[in-house]
């Protein structure tokens, strides 16, 4: 396969990180972004050391919610890169979780503002730039949204801020990729289901003792690691040809048979999670 660029937001740890890790030991060239430019150079130097094929990795500090931030992350990543083949809206941030009543005011601005805004105007920038951009074999790029907790309407206590971003933001993309369907850019979803990130193991430290028992039951049978994720939606991202595409790692149907397989063979600890 020809060398791609991507860029990925929200690329300085978790599964941000762990994308970049794969496309660049694929030979894919990277951009990682985080909102300090010495994350994303700390970030980008680790993942030299994976890289293969002459791939390199390239940091640049984004706050995806400030959109002259976003036009200048496009505009330094076309300067490294040459041109950008995969663009992947990765940037997320979290509540507190706690009901909306106990929540600080600037969780119920921030989340989102990264989550749905920040998306928005990335996917603003991007199109404009892809679009601008020479087509190979017809295409000028390809263009993702993270899928995430609350995207299917799914609700739990405490998650109401972040679900509804994740709510919007799925009709937000369906509308988008009704809007460009007839383009020369392809827009799809990501959708990683549970990985042992950070963001996920925080909440230890905002339920009580009994509700992390119940939720560390859920984890073990539905989350997987990063690198075990990650290796499998670059592969599909990467072999994808189709506009409007789901890529999706936890399927209903895989879940349910993980809830089966759990009522016989007892689901092995997650060493993240035993150590959250």
């Amino acid at each position: 396969m020809p060398a791609k660029t991507a860029v990925i937001t929200g690329s300085t740890k978790g599964i941000g990180f762990g994308l970049a890790k794969q496309f660049v030991m694929r030979g894919h060239s990277v951009v990682v972004s985080g909102r300090s430019q010495a994350s994303a150079d700390k970030a980008a130097a680790e993942l030299q050391a994976f890289a293969t094929q002459g791939a390199k990795a390239y940091g640049v500090a984004c706050d995806v919610g400030d959109l002259k931030q976003v036009e200048a992350l496009w505009a330094k990543a076309k300067e490294h890169l040459g041109r950008v083949d995969i663009w992947i809206n990765n940037a997320g941030a979290i509540n507190t979780m706690r009901p909306i009543g106990d929540l600080d005011p600037a969780d119920i601005l921030a989340v989102p503002r990264t989550n749905l805004i920040g998306t928005m105007f990335c996917c603003q920038t991007v199109l404009n730039g892809m679009n601008a951009q020479e087509a190979v074999n017809g295409v000028k790029g390809a263009l993702y949204n993270f899928e995430g907790f609350g995207s299917d309407g799914a609700k739990s206590e405490g998650m109401s801020i972040y679900g509804a971003s994740k709510y919007g933001l799925t009709y937000f993309t369906k509308s988008l990729i009704k809007e460009t369907k007839d383009g020369p850019v392809r827009v799809g979803f990501l959708s990683p289901g549970m990985v042992t990130t950070e963001m996920l193991l925080k909440a230890k430290h905002d339920v009580s003792p009994e509700r992390w028992a119940r939720m560390k039951w859920l984890y073990r049978i539905l989350a997987n690691d990063v690198d075990t994720v990650t290796a499998w939606l670059v592969e599909n991202v990467l072999a994808n040809n189709k506009h409007g595409a789901h890529i999706a790692w936890l399927t209903r149907g895989k879940a349910m048979y993980r809830f089966f397989k759990a009522l016989v063979i007892k689901p092995k600890p997650l060493p993240e999670l035993e150590a959250a």
